[in-house]
């Protein structure tokens, strides 16, 4: 079960959210050193952001 966003200390919080931002550009970087196009990096973004809304369609209004 995931941490919601109010369960985390704001200081983690914005250390999580700088986090992520370091993630995404790192495999940004990595998918086009590896020859992948725009495309196909927009639809990996898209797959990712499904899984994500499917995701939070099946949890609880109270996990949100």
């Amino acid at each position: 079960m995931a941490l919601n966003v109010q369960q985390v200390p704001r200081h983690e919080q914005h250390e999580r959210e700088k986090a992520l931002k370091i993630l995404a550009r790192s495999i940004f970087k990595e998918l086009k050193s590896q020859g992948y196009e725009a495309k196909q990096i927009v639809s990996l973004a898209t797959e990712l952001i499904s899984q994500v809304t499917s995701d939070l369609a099946h949890e609880p209004d109270s996990q949100r």
